[in-house]
C-alpha cells in the first residue's frame, strides 16, 4: 500500500525536529515523490549524510511502501 505525503512528512519531522518539509507526488500514483527538506541539523554534514538522515527517518519504508523518492536537502543558510 502506498504512503501518503502526510505520513512521509510526519516521519521526517519526527526524526528531524526542526525540519521544514515539502512533499510532491510526482506522478499522482502515491509511489513516486519528491521531498524537499531544510534543517539546521544538516549543518556540517555531507549531502550523502543528509540524505541518510532522511532515509533513516523513513524507518525502512523506502523500497517497500515508498517506491521512489527524489530527495533534496539543505540547511536554512543554503536557502
Amino acid at each position: 500500500m502506498p504512503m501518503n505525503p502526510g505520513e512521509i512528512e510526519g516521519l521526517i519531522k519526527e526524526a528531524i525536529s526542526d525540519a521544514e518539509v515539502r512533499i510532491e507526488d510526482l506522478r499522482g500514483d502515491g509511489d513516486h515523490y519528491a521531498a524537499y527538506v531544510v534543517s539546521a541539523e544538516f549543518k556540517g554534514k555531507s549531502r550523502v549524510q543528509q540524505h541518510q538522515m532522511v532515509y533513516q527517518a523513513l524507518q525502512g519504508r523506502m523500497g517497500n511502501e515508498l517506491h521512489a523518492l527524489a530527495l533534496q536537502t539543505s540547511t536554512p543558510a543554503d536557502n
